[in-house]
């Protein structure tokens, strides 16, 4: 008897690269005797913000202690709109103009945003810099929307190639897109794009008019500048111009490590934009009520609290980064290894220690499906994200990893010796 036929798109499907090593791992027959070393995500492993956590404690007892939890309106809690504000305002932020909608994470505000500016099986294309964000290009692929793209090449020493403003420039007068999307943070790269940058691009948005939407996740995790960097921080003192064209995607998950929650937020100083997104994730009819309730937390901090919370993540993830790409290039001479501005992952490229028919994806599953190593009477192997679903060419990522900073400080800096075990045996096979 027949059964009903998938969709097309649901027969192309595969996991994002993200998750892919954990979908596979969790298939493994000897994964109880195993240590796990997941680098394969951001996902936290790290305490969130105080006041947060104490909010989550009062949870069933000073809140939602009768048993219900119902919807909340669908642009978010008052308390938490304030709370994604307050952030802001802690940055020294004029956030009179600025509205927000709550969604659950990040990736809804993403979704939220490629409708808003360019519409399902849209004529019109999204910009990106290539390599980005997996999920720009998985929302893309969902919404039939056509990506280009600006190359960023990685470099020997592992830095990457600086933005080039008058390619992107010359790109969006020949593809007109409706929308740039930057992050200043970024991820996967570790780039940090500065104030001076922004300026430029938002001056190229102005001129051609388009949207200028910044994925600010990671806003305040930068290590070798003083000065932060945020679409926010542009006035019409500055750039005549540049009001009603900003949007901005937010999040609890990365600076105030709180991934399961499903907080984020969609920003932008365009009411009508602001009015048209509530229309839309009425659809979805509200962001998670819990996660809301506990990020609200932040609604009333003071600003100084805030700024000291931001320098310890800024230290914590300092004191390993840079250890860690010694330590692997220690481990594997000839690996390049990045070293990020920015954000918490590092990228790995094996193209100058491997032959020409090596693709990272293969070494990834093969770490997740059976690849195991011995340390100190343990067995350990590594999650790790291919970077070839970072790229719209995914070529270009055929021997690239991206590296999370996630795990505890003992499990990261174990894991350039686990690395090098397992890419002996791989290519050993």
């Amino acid at each position: 008897m027949k059964i009903p036929e998938l969709s097309k798109h649901y027969k192309d499907r595969t996991p994002s690269v993200i998750r892919s090593a954990q979908i596979e791992y969790s298939n493994r027959r000897d994964k109880d005797s195993l240590e796990v070393i997941n680098l394969a995500i951001g996902n936290i492993s790290l305490p969130m913000y105080p006041a947060m956590n104490e909010r989550m404690k009062e949870i069933g007892v000073n809140r939602f202690a009768d048993g219900v939890v119902g919807y909340t309106p669908t642009v978010g809690t008052n308390e938490t709109r304030k709370a994604f504000l307050n952030i802001l305002q802690a940055e020294g932020i004029d956030t009179s103009n600025i509205y927000p909608i709550i969604t659950d994470g990040g990736s809804s505000a993403m979704e939220l945003m490629m409708l808003g500016v360019c519409g399902p099986a849209s004529k019109k294309p999204i910009m990106l810099l290539d390599p980005v964000y997996t999920n720009y290009l998985e929302f893309a692929k969902r919404l039939a929307i056509d990506v280009i793209t600006t190359a960023r090449n990685i470099n020997e020493d592992g830095s990457f190639a600086s933005i080039n403003i008058k390619e992107i420039e010359s790109n969006i007068k020949q593809y007109k897109p409706k929308a740039l999307v930057v992050i200043p943070y970024d991820n996967p790269t570790g780039q940090f794009l500065n104030q001076d940058i922004l300026i430029n691009l938002a001056r190229i948005c102005i001129k051609n008019n388009i949207w200028l939407v910044s994925d600010e996740a990671y806003r305040p995790l930068h290590y070798k500048y003083d000065k932060q960097s945020s679409i926010w921080l542009i006035d019409e003192n500055t750039l005549p111009g540049i009001t009603g064209r900003r949007i901005s995607i937010e999040s609890s998950s990365k600076i105030w490590n709180a991934c399961g929650l499903r907080i984020g937020a969609l920003l932008t100083d365009s009411k009508e934009f602001h009015y048209k997104s509530v229309s839309e994730y009425t659809a979805n009819l509200c962001a998670n009520a819990i996660g809301q309730e506990i990020f609200g937390a932040l609604a009333n901090e003071p600003h100084d609290k805030i700024q000291k919370w931001y320098k310890s993540q800024r230290d914590y993830y300092q004191s390993i980064l840079f250890k860690l790409k010694k330590e692997f290039q220690k481990e594997l001479p000839g690996l390049i290894v990045s070293e990020p501005e920015a954000a918490f992952y590092c990228i790995i490229d094996f193209k100058n220690v491997v032959s020409s028919n090596f693709e990272s994806l293969n070494f990834v599953q093969y770490c997740a499906k059976r690849g195991k190593v011995k340390i100190k009477d343990k067995f350990y192997t590594l999650l790790l994200a291919p970077m070839d679903g970072f790229y719209s060419n995914s070529k270009l990522g055929n021997t690239q990893l991206r590296i999370a900073i996630v795990e505890t400080p003992e499990k990261m800096l174990l894991a350039p010796k686990v690395l090098s075990k397992l890419f002996a045996d791989y290519t050993k096979m």
